[in-house]
């Protein structure tokens, strides 16, 4: 049914579509850049031309590697909840706390009504698109996760809060249709975090996509997803995009007595380490899925972003994932169309 939809849209895409999560590296010129920037040293215009340039050289390298589904790479965010908090209305920026590792952001507080401002990513999308004839995902962070990500402040409940930023994203994945996004990913992160609050976290994406012409992908990274299996088929989106390398590799299991009904995206990479998978690695992980769910109905990509990484890294992983991909579409006997 999924790629029926994909092909409604005028997307035909080979066997086991690979794409990434989303963030990419960010070189050392830039990560400079960005921090002159916030030390008001050179202007936004100066700034836009770095992420720019960035920008068209990650696009052309997941099209040198032969990627299907390009991302900006995100080259103009810093953290995915700051990055729209910053930009919506009803927030303040908070202190820093730390996400993992050491890597600290600053953790929104929402002090108002959430309110869309206008589009967010739209432009950065457009331009995207216009560098190249393969479709371009439109990238937003989900309501829970930013949500679960912040101070709330204002809000009777988190249940409220989570709602009311729905309402707004809704919007904002509005204006990415009509700009021509036909595959829209929703980055829900923290989803699997409190099992009692998962009912209305579907109601979210349920607010967030319902009755819209797009192909939609629910990421989530690590987490318990066992807790919330089977009842997280009843997201709105037509692909669940999951980190299979490690404990999620039991999912696997799950399905088998519990059949899976979407889309799957399998997280084949494991985006913490530095060390490069083989060929062989990545394809004896996409085989166990192919044991249990139609071919397809698989996606291909890296357990979460590639922005931790080095660049030389984050291109190993990926010409490692799609040497891995060309032959299993050989093996399975069928080649991209």
């Amino acid at each position: 049914m999924s790629r029926q939809k994909l092909e409604g849209l005028g997307l035909k895409l080979p066997l086991l579509p690979v794409s990434t999560v989303g963030s990419l590296p960010k070189s050392p010129e830039l990560t400079e850049a960005r921090s002159r920037f916030t030390r008001n040293q050179i202007t936004r215009n100066e700034l836009e031309s770095l992420e720019k340039r960035a920008t068209e050289f990650w696009v052309r390298t997941q099209e040198e590697i032969g990627i299907d589904v390009l991302v900006d790479g995100e080259q103009y965010r810093g953290d995915m909840v700051a990055y729209f908090a910053e930009l919506m209305g009803g927030f303040q920026v908070g202190g820093l706390v730390r996400s993992y590792g050491n890597r600290y952001y600053h953790k929104p507080v929402i002090s108002g009504t959430v309110k869309w401002p206008g589009p967010l990513t739209v432009s950065w999308w457009k331009w995207t698109q216009s560098l190249t004839s393969k479709p371009v995902k439109g990238m937003v962070t989900g309501p829970y996760t930013i949500m679960d990500w912040s101070f709330n402040d204002h809000y009777p409940r988190r249940q409220s809060a989570c709602l009311a930023l729905a309402r707004e994203i809704r919007k904002e994945v509005e204006a990415l249709i009509e700009a021509g996004a036909k595959i829209i990913q929703i980055d829900e992160p923290a989803i699997s975090v409190r099992q009692e609050e998962f009912p209305f976290a579907i109601e979210a994406t349920h607010l967030v996509t319902d009755g819209l012409p797009a192909y939609f992908i629910t990421h989530a990274c690590y987490g318990a997803f066992e807790t919330i299996y089977p009842d997280m088929l009843g997201l709105s989106t037509d692909n669940l995009d999951l980190a299979i390398t490690h404990s999620a590799l039991d999912l696997l299991k799950i399905f088998e007595n519990d059949p899976f009904t979407k889309d799957l995206s399998l997280g084949v990479l494991d985006v913490h380490s530095h060390a490069i998978e083989s060929a062989e690695q990545v394809k004896d992980r996409v085989m166990r899925a192919v044991r249990v769910l139609p071919a397809d109905r698989l996606w291909v990509d890296p357990d979460c972003g590639l922005k931790t990484r080095t660049p030389d890294e984050a291109i190993g992983k990926m010409r490692a994932m799609m040497a891995a991909v060309r032959e299993m579409r050989q093996t399975l006997g069928n080649g991209a169309r």
